[in-house]
């Protein structure tokens, strides 16, 4: 039973890919909507008698501002102290109790609501923090549920539950149940119907469209972090802003009936009728004419069955086999040091000079020159070299960012330059896992990966909380751990026009000996596949008489 009947991308396709990539764009949304929710706006001490309020209309500039709060050596304001009032005349200084915010860019925020600045600015980091553990661990759990379930019930039940929290969350008023929410945010938001509907489109296109295909999810994933901008940019009431983000998941109603379910999983699952069910309806809408014998296919997936016993392969399978197990370890290095530098960069949007909705919005639309490069020469350069002189390039502009005065723009654009890269790299490894891994263990495989990522974005808004040390700290890891990866990358096997691993055992025999160094020495050895004329094949040719 093969998938080739379907061609690569034909109208059907076309339009399970749209349901399914759709994912990206609440994903990206939810990912990056603190960044506006809880924005941090300058701010400084809130002086007696100066002052009316949070939201004082006093200019910063003012003699009577001047006189109360100490200068930072660059001649901006202290942000977290003031003279102290009890002891006038001399330049002892004592920490702001109450604060007044810069309503420039931000009327209302999580931030100013709490206060979440100065010794407390960690509370802020720890929200964004928390929410990618809710990723993270969305992607340990949800990823094997979606090997058992299936992918398109995991995707519409995180759908539901993402569009109810994502609008519910606006209207907590307390700290810890507001991390609570955004945590289950994380669970069903990012990784839930992200994950799923990935690997939903990667089963169902043709080999030659897989490319294409996975770059547009990273594409409409950014085009979720511009709509965080350009909304925030209209909308000033940070309520009313993030129930309009939550309500982005009623794009997801109609999937229930749309979207249907992976026919490989299917297939795999022993479900033989309503596999072929989906591809007889792929056929009715490509208009091949195609006829398909149903009975013919499920007698065949019963005698399949019976010779072959269930292997139910599971996440220790990629630690087995020691080539497998380097493969495995190398890919997690890949997927924590881009998602590290890539949120590393995302985040410090706010810490960029001018205004935040325009350089978050840059920042959305700079990955887009590298998507349509990489869709045009991934499959002729290859995977492995792309992926690690991108990573070798974003690495360093993080080096060189942290060495340049901040706020200049010399510095915007080098951060810039280094989110181009490091998104492209960011895409490719997605590509590059799938292809990487057995189609028994993908799914666990590529969870695995997004858990290893999502754990790397958890860290990153604690590793820049180190800025309060020294500015250049954060950086200067984000681009350390890009290099080292970078350069190990060069060890992985290149999967470009190679026939994708089905079982373990092809997992473990997959470009033995192929690395970039090999490759430069022209020695190519290369393990043929199990299964030499049709790639596309659901299930290994040995078991078929």
């Amino acid at each position: 039973f093969s998938l080739s009947f379907l061609g690569e991308f034909g109208k059907y396709q076309f339009l399970q890919f749209f349901l399914q990539v759709l994912s990206g764009l609440t994903a990206g949304m939810h990912m990056l909507s603190l960044v506006t929710v809880a924005a941090v706006p300058e701010h400084r001490c809130f002086i007696e008698h100066v002052d009316n309020s949070s939201l004082s209309m006093t200019p910063w500039n003012s003699s009577a501002i001047l006189a109360a709060i100490p200068l930072k050596p660059n001649g901006e304001l202290d942000s977290c102290h003031m003279f102290d009032p009890s002891a006038p005349g001399t330049n002892a200084t004592v920490a702001c109790t109450s604060y007044v915010y810069d309503t420039t860019y931000y009327k209302t925020s999580r931030t100013i609501d709490w206060n979440f600045v100065c010794d407390r600015r960690w509370m802020g980091a720890i929200v964004q923090t928390v929410f990618m553990l809710g990723v993270f661990t969305g992607a340990v759990t949800l990823g094997g549920l979606a090997d058992k379930v299936g992918r398109k019930t995991v995707f519409c039940w995180s759908a539901l539950i993402q569009l109810i929290i994502g609008v519910g969350v606006a209207f907590i008023p307390e700290y810890f149940s507001f991390m609570v929410a955004r945590y289950l945010l994380g669970i069903v938001g990012s990784a839930g119907a992200y994950i799923c509907g990935f690997v939903l489109t990667m089963e169902l296109v043709g080999p030659s469209k897989r490319t294409v295909c996975g770059i547009t999810f990273q594409a409409v994933f950014a085009g979720g972090i511009m709509l965080v901008a350009g909304w925030g940019a209209i909308i000033h009431d940070r309520q009313l802003l993030q129930v309009i983000y939550g309500l982005h998941g009623c794009l997801f109603l109609g999937h229930w009936w749309w979207l249907d379910e992976s026919p490989r999983w299917l297939w795999m699952q022993g479900r033989a009728a309503e596999a072929v069910d989906i591809v007889a309806k792929g056929l009715r809408i490509n208009g091949s004419g195609i006829p398909v014998d149903k009975e013919y296919y499920v007698q065949k997936a019963k005698q399949q069955a019976a010779a072959q016993e269930k292997s139910s392969a599971g996440l220790s399978d990629l630690f087995r086999t020691p080539n497998l197990r380097m493969k495995t370890l190398n890919v997690c290095l890949c997927w924590f040091a881009n998602s590290l530098v890539y949120y590393g960069l995302s985040l410090s949007s706010g810490k960029l000079h001018g205004n935040p909705y325009l350089i978050l919005f840059i920042m959305g639309l700079v990955e887009f020159p590298s998507y349509i490069t990489i869709v045009f020469v991934l499959d002729r350069l290859g995977r492995r070299s792309i992926t690690s002189t991108l990573m070798l390039g974003g690495g360093l502009c993080c080096i060189v960012a942290a060495f340049i005065a901040q706020g200049s723009s010399t510095s915007t654009a080098v951060v810039m330059a280094g989110k181009l890269l490091i998104a492209g790299s960011f895409a490719v490894i997605y590509n590059y896992s799938a292809e990487l891994f057995p189609t028994v263990v993908r799914n666990s495989a590529m969870g695995l990966g997004s858990m290893c990522a999502r754990l790397s974005g958890a860290l990153t808004p604690l590793i820049s909380l180190l800025d309060s040390f020294d500015p250049k700290i954060p950086a200067v890891l984000f681009g350390i751990v890009a290099l080292l990866s970078g350069f190990w990358v060069m060890f992985l096997p290149e999967t470009m026009n190679q026939p994708m691993p089905e079982s373990i055992e092809d997992g473990e025999n997959f470009g033995k000996g192929d690395t970039w160094f090999s490759q430069c020495a022209g020695r190519k050895q290369r393990q043929n596949s199990v299964y030499p004329d049709d790639p596309e094949q659901m299930v290994p040719l040995k078991n078929i008489e």
